[in-house]
């Protein structure tokens, strides 16, 4: 006799905090800095400012304020949480990993956890991890956050990445929606292509390339980046893995009610939202107060919508992102609350 499988549990998103330190590099800043001009730098990338964290806080002290702040919005305790991912590409060390950093600091002492790299991808791809575990019945409480401390890892005399990234990120909460609930996770789309993995890289202070004195002369720990290349394969992937992921579960852009994509670059998002057929107006773009966070992009992009009333219960969803690697995904999600 064959046992009937049991329905696999939608994780929904029930919580989000974000968190950006207070300090700001302005494109007027960079003007003094670098070979650039606001003018530039608006028109390539739609970036007017970045939060920039002081010399000291790391990924997880931000971390952290994300995860405090997402579990007092939803009303759990730090005991409720059974798993911790961090999407993150700035670690505060190569070990132990930051989602152990933020367990102890939160005092989630019933939690397990680790980091997930996929850079600006990265927040994506942990929510999907995250929501696996919820669907198989695993965990009903797991803490999922994007963050990044950029700052750390560019190169402020290098005017092609010291424009575009920033420090910051958010947290947010997966628990199981009702069976009777019309809400959660609905389908998700990710892919990898490797071949574009030294277009978008930091070559140094890994196993290939171990810290010396000669990779920190070569300015191996900082992010190098083919702008062209990449920003190529972005425009390109990020509005075909969307029409690929709607077109699967029978919607199509003018269905979307908010389009949360990646903030690497507003034309990039245009394009997207173009392709799509989809009203401007659904598309939630930030990228001109927060810049490129990375892993961090996301959720604080979700927390712009929440604050801007631009989500509502039974909303449709679409999440959208490229990234280093090369990495790319999109998602629908049936808005809970």
């Amino acid at each position: 006799m064959k046992s009937t499988p049991s329905k696999l549990q939608r994780a929904k998103i029930t919580a989000v905090g974000s968190a950006v330190p207070p300090g700001l590099l302005t494109n007027e800043d960079l003007e003094r800095m670098v070979d650039t001009s606001d003018q530039w730098i608006v028109e390539r990338t739609g970036i007017k400012q970045r939060h920039i964290a002081e010399k000291g806080v790391a990924t997880s002290d931000l971390a952290t304020e994300a995860a405090v702040k997402a579990l007092e919005k939803a009303g759990r305790s730090a005991r409720d949480i059974e798993l911790i991912i961090v999407a993150t590409i700035t670690p505060d060390m190569q070990l132990p990993a930051t989602a152990c950093l933020v367990q102890n600091n939160i005092g989630a002492d019933k939690a397990w956890g680790f980091d997930l790299s996929a850079a600006c991808s990265g927040f994506l791809y942990a929510m999907q991890v995250g929501a696996q575990f919820i669907a198989s019945g695993a965990h009903k409480n797991v803490l999922v956050i994007g963050m990044d401390v950029m700052s750390s890892i560019i190169d402020y005399e290098d005017r092609k990445t010291c424009v575009i990234f920033g420090d910051g990120g958010g947290a947010a909460l997966l628990e199981p929606a009702d069976d009777n609930e019309d809400c959660g996770m609905i389908d998700f789309l990710h892919e990898v292509d490797g071949s574009g993995g030294g277009a978008l890289c930091l070559p140094g202070g890994g196993s290939r390339n171990p810290a010396s004195r000669d990779t920190v002369d070569k300015k191996m720990h900082f992010v190098h980046q083919d702008g062209q290349a990449v920003f190529k394969f972005a425009t390109r992937k990020m509005a075909d893995v969307c029409v690929r992921v709607l077109e699967r579960n029978g919607y199509t852009g003018k269905d979307v009610d908010c389009f949360i994509p990646h903030q690497a670059n507003k034309r990039i998002i245009d394009y997207a939202a173009e392709r799509l057929g989809m009203p401007p107006d659904r598309s939630i773009i930030n990228i001109d107060t927060y810049g490129n966070t990375t892993a961090g992009t996301l959720p604080i992009a979700l927390q712009t919508a929440l604050e801007q009333g631009r989500l509502k219960k039974g909303d449709l969803v679409l999440f959208a992102t490229v990234g280093a690697g090369f990495t790319a995904g999109a998602a629908l999600v049936r808005w809970a609350y």
